[in-house]
């Protein structure tokens, strides 16, 4: 989607469910299963407990394994331009970077100065395919979600930026709206957004339906079926 400001009622209920919910909620929008453009393999989060993070894409690619082949001018050129860009546009935002080393990746881009750098330019996390390292000195309330844990920046330095990226699957595009927590990432279709406050709703109500004969005293299969009955009806 193209940037733009989000509906406060949308961002505040989004920050306040995870990403399997969202998830789900993107599937009723679209009134079918298939969606797919999440990460497709375990990630780590440098903090379990921090609120799932809300946020319009800053894309860029990275690579640490080999030294770079540009000029020094050219890659700290690069650099300055690529924090430049990771400061501008809508907010609320997050980085989303791609190692082009995946799936060696041994170059750490997110450690305790970039942690503090990106949160102070407005950032609200990270998402990466690559590393994190500085576990417990990174900066508080700027969540990563990572493939991995190093100790190592290697020869790590800007490729690209403001293309689109691959982080385990997720397909993202700078500008893109996504949703993350412990479980992963999603890149929300434009298409949805206009339904999703409703969609979220409706799933929550929906579930709703099973949780809770299944969570008091006497649930029995004759009260599932009778419930799932319910579910099925409130679903189509």
């Amino acid at each position: 989607m193209a940037e733009s400001e989000l509906d406060i009622k949308l961002l505040n209920l989004l920050k306040s469910v995870d990403t399997p919910t969202v998830c789900n909620a993107i599937e009723v929008a679209q009134k079918k299963r298939g969606f797919s453009n999440f990460t497709h393999k375990t990630m780590l989060r440098s903090d379990n407990d921090a609120p799932a993070v809300v946020g319009f894409a800053r894309t860029a690619k990275i690579a640490a394994l080999h030294p770079p082949s540009e000029s020094p001018d050219v890659i700290k050129a690069r650099r300055l331009e690529y924090f430049r860009q990771m400061a501008s546009g809508a907010n609320p935002s997050i980085a989303v970077i791609e190692d082009t080393d995946y799936p060696n990746c041994i170059g750490a881009w997110w450690g305790e100065v970039h942690t503090a750098v990106h949160k102070g330019l407005g950032l609200e996390g990270a998402i990466t395919n690559g590393v994190m390292r500085d576990l417990g000195d990174l900066q508080e309330g700027f969540p990563v979600l990572a493939a991995s844990i190093g100790p190592s920046h290697g020869f790590v330095h800007v490729q690209e930026l403001g293309t689109e990226v691959d982080v385990l699957g997720m397909k993202v595009k700078q500008g893109d709206l996504l949703h993350a927590d412990r479980h992963g990432a999603l890149v929300i279709p434009p298409d949805t957004i206009p339904v999703l406050f409703d969609s979220i709703n409706l799933l929550i109500d929906t579930e709703s339906i099973i949780l809770e004969p299944a969570r008091k005293p006497g649930f029995t299969i004759d009260v599932l079926e009778k419930a799932w009955a319910q579910f099925e009806k409130a679903r189509t």
